[in-house]
């Protein structure tokens, strides 16, 4: 599977997806902290990809989202934007509200395909 492949699947699997250096509880950059702290305050399960480990997705991504630098969330399989976006809508609420309605339907989604 190319890098690109990859990266569709980590997308397509991951609700909330972000992609940082480091990891949440260990950042390796401060705009990766804070972006990783927002969402956790939101207090939903979200996926990680440390692009420091995959130096194929950290020269893939930015060419594939059409956005240059990380981290990088994702939610509902589209981009949502860097660290100053991701901390805008945290301050204006938005993001909590982003997060939990795609929590909310992601789960919806998994109890339903469970029954089937």
């Amino acid at each position: 599977m190319d890098t690109i492949e990859r990266i569709k699947e980590q997308i397509s699997e991951n609700t909330i997806l972000l992609y940082m250096k480091g990891s949440p509880k260990l950042p390796n950059c401060g705009f990766s902290s804070q972006a990783s702290q927002a969402l956790i305050s939101c207090e939903e399960k979200f996926a990680y990809v440390d692009i420091l480990q995959n130096p194929d997705i950290r020269a893939e991504l930015p060419k594939y989202a059409d956005w240059p630098t990380f981290p990088q969330l994702w939610v509902d399989g589209e981009l949502v934007g860097g660290c100053d976006i991701i901390m805008e809508m945290f301050q204006q609420g938005e993001l909590q509200t982003l997060v939990k309605a795609a929590a909310s339907k992601n789960a919806s989604a998994e109890d339903s395909s469970a029954d089937a």
